[in-house]
């Protein structure tokens, strides 16, 4: 028994380098998040860090409901804007795995009346390289803002635009690309696009509190949404979820996104082919590569790969990066869009790779 009393005591005097180690490294990322969600009583936000599918950090601040005073918590479901486009990309990838499209295959195969539809191919469409005008810059925009439209009629709406550019010439993001992918993938499933994401994603994926955004359906623990003007807080501008529609009206948690994340990791959704294909970092017609592959981009922190997004969406801002090659996968949501969580989470990647987390 002494023995055993004597081995005890070694080993907790062993455990507590790690311990304090730990607790400077969570005090060094309280340090950044802090200097931009500063207000306790103002909206706030949610992060994390996770190592190898196995959250090291999570923390939530300010508030989630400023009417009713509730606190955030790191289960609160937030309205992730963009970063819609990953999954969007996926479902496309998941449908050409299948054999019902190909990447390459031109827009006119699946809508015969879309204008030069035979000059672009679903690819272009992936990377932001089609050159269609981008919806998100039409002057008539707030027309059709809080409209009821369909998938169809979104696509009415930019289609006999000009061209920013041919196909292929130039990177440029663009929404109306992946608002053009999600009728797409509703014409080649024959399912809606929130029930496509929702049974073949979300389900096999097991993100049970990711869902399709909704102002009218009850969503337990929504953060909800903020702007901030000189006199203070407002709620959120109202914005018809069918306008962003699969290019940036999904919702989802901290923990949802680490099961994404694992899923994308263990090819649970796709093999290796098409996954393969979500991670290049394509080219222009003239051969420059765009730093951007099917839903993300593609960059580096300190010489070290990344694949990152964020999204942004009235009273909501995301940002996600994962490092590959560390297993490493940094997350943040804010729900004022005047906290931007993007820079605090490139900052929290960085120290996460200089701290070995």
């Amino acid at each position: 028994m002494k023995n055993s009393g004597v081995l005890f005591f070694f080993w907790i005097l062993a455990l507590i380098p790690f311990t304090i180690q730990a607790q400077n490294i969570e005090n060094a990322i309280d340090s950044l998040i802090l200097r931009v969600f500063n207000d306790n009583d103002g909206p706030g936000g949610v992060f994390m860090v996770a190592r190898e599918g196995k959250p090291v950090y999570r923390k939530a601040f300010g508030k989630a409901n400023l009417e009713l005073g509730d606190n955030m918590s790191t289960g609160n479901v937030f309205e992730i804007g963009s970063m819609t486009k990953q999954f969007t990309a996926t479902a496309i990838l998941i449908l050409e795995q299948e054999g019902k499209l190909k990447v390459s295959d031109f827009i006119s195969k699946y809508v015969p009346d879309y204008p030069n539809g035979n000059k672009i191919t679903i690819h272009q469409l992936l990377p932001h390289t089609s050159g269609i005008k981008d919806f998100t810059k039409m002057k008539s925009l707030p027309d059709i803002a809080q409209k009821e439209m369909s998938p169809k009629m979104m696509v009415d709406f930019f289609k006999n635009e000009p061209f920013d550019f041919l196909p292929g010439e130039k990177f440029d993001y663009n929404n109306s690309g992946y608002v053009l992918l999600g009728y797409l993938i509703e014409i080649i499933s024959g399912e809606k696009f929130e029930e496509y994401i929702q049974q073949h994603i979300f389900q096999k994926a097991g993100m049970a509190t990711s869902c399709y955004a909704s102002d009218r359906k009850v969503i337990k623990q929504r953060a909800y949404g903020y702007h901030k003007k000189e006199y203070g807080y407002v709620n959120r501008t109202a914005i018809n979820f069918s306008v962003p529609f699969s290019s940036g009206s999904l919702m989802s948690t901290l923990e949802d996104m680490l099961k994404w994340q694992i899923a994308l990791n263990r090819n649970i959704l796709l093999n290796q082919e098409e996954s393969a294909k979500a991670f290049t970092n394509y080219k222009l017609n003239n051969g420059d590569k765009i730093g951007y592959g099917y839903g993300w981009h593609l960059k580096s922190i300190n010489g070290i790969p990344t694949r990152e997004h964020g999204g942004s969406i009235f009273g909501f801002k995301s940002m996600g990066i994962y490092i590959p090659s560390k297993g490493i996968y940094v997350l943040g949501f804010s729900n004022c869009d005047c906290n931007s969580p993007t820079q605090l989470v490139k900052d929290i990647a960085k120290l996460a790779l200089k701290k070995n987390i």
